[in-house]
């Protein structure tokens, strides 16, 4: 069972459209909705939330749920409550996807903060929480902003005098305003789900809190030069090479124990897909990041 958890603000693409286009499984939804700000702002909030929970379930075949979060603003609160919504579905057996991709950054980051404590906490259940973002196609706010721009210089002509309106104009610009109004009441503030890399959604990796010790970064390293190595014995004899070792048991078991300490079970800067008799091996994107973060310290280590 895959459970997606959706604060819902001002968007409405960009919490269902990348599910869609990518084909995602979608067992269930838990739906959040901000209490904070104008009565407007409340009731936008609810109406949008309203229409993805018809659409989730007509679209994807998704169960949901609309929980409301009393203080978009309360980080604590929000972090508390995101903590017990994804430990519920992971002690139910459920795959927990957190969409950060709306609601106030106080949400975004109580929520994110939380699926990564829950990682480290729970190592078991690691591979079985997700965070991601969805980047717009379209902002509607520029075009909100442009289209008054228009209508500001159309009341300016109105009231010059001597300056005379066309009526196509005023139709034009009461068209383009109508429509724009209708896209944004429908739509909310953005449009559409980019496509970046292939996919419309971006997920977030999360570190370990662990240090990585001397051996582990060279590990790292050459992974992050050499890329991919078909079996850890191999990356074991490429190390003892550059390192002008003796490749023994000995040194291909520490190998080995580094590696399992660096993989999925550990602090997860590896991958390892079982490929026959051995296990390919190499960086996970979190992995990948590291060693980009501290590519210049280390080469000169």
């Amino acid at each position: 069972m895959q459970t997606h958890i959706v604060p819902v603000g001002f968007d409405y693409d960009r919490l269902i459209a990348p599910l869609v286009r990518d084909q995602i499984d979608v067992d269930s939804v838990i739906l959040l909705e901000g209490a904070v700000g104008s009565e407007a702002n409340v009731e936008y909030s609810r109406h949008l939330s309203e229409k993805l929970e018809t659409d989730f379930r007509n679209l994807l075949g998704a169960s949901t749920e609309r929980f409301v979060l009393e203080d978009v603003y309360d980080y604590d609160a929000a972090f508390e409550q995101a903590y017990e919504l994804i430990t519920g579905e992971l002690d139910a057996g459920n795959e927990v996807w957190v969409n950060v991709a709306a609601m106030p950054r106080t949400v975004s980051f109580a929520f994110a903060n939380a699926a990564h404590s829950l990682m480290v906490e729970r190592q078991e259940d690691r591979e079985g929480i997700h965070t991601y973002y969805t980047a717009p196609e379209k902002y509607l706010e520029t075009e909100l902003a442009e289209e008054l721009r228009e209508q500001i210089a159309i009341l300016e002509d109105l009231g010059a005098q001597e300056a005379a309106v066309d009526g196509d104009r005023i139709d034009d610009r009461l068209e383009s305003a109508r429509d724009l109004l209708s896209e944004f009441d429908e739509r909310g503030t953005t449009i559409g789900a980019k496509e970046i890399d292939g996919r419309h959604i971006v997920e977030l990796p999360v570190a370990s809190f662990s240090n990585v010790k001397p051996f582990e970064e060279l590990i790292l390293y050459k992974l992050g030069e050499d890329g991919e190595f078909d079996s850890v014995s191999e990356l074991a004899e490429s190390l003892a090479r550059e390192l002008n070792e003796e490749y023994t048991d000995s040194f291909r078991s520490k190998v080995i124990y580094n590696v399992d300490r660096l993989g999925p079970g550990g602090k997860g800067y590896i991958e390892r897909e079982e490929h026959g008799k051995s296990y390919r091996t190499r960086l996970s994107r979190i992995g990948e990041l590291w060693v980009r973060a501290h590519s210049d310290s280390g080469s000169e280590s």
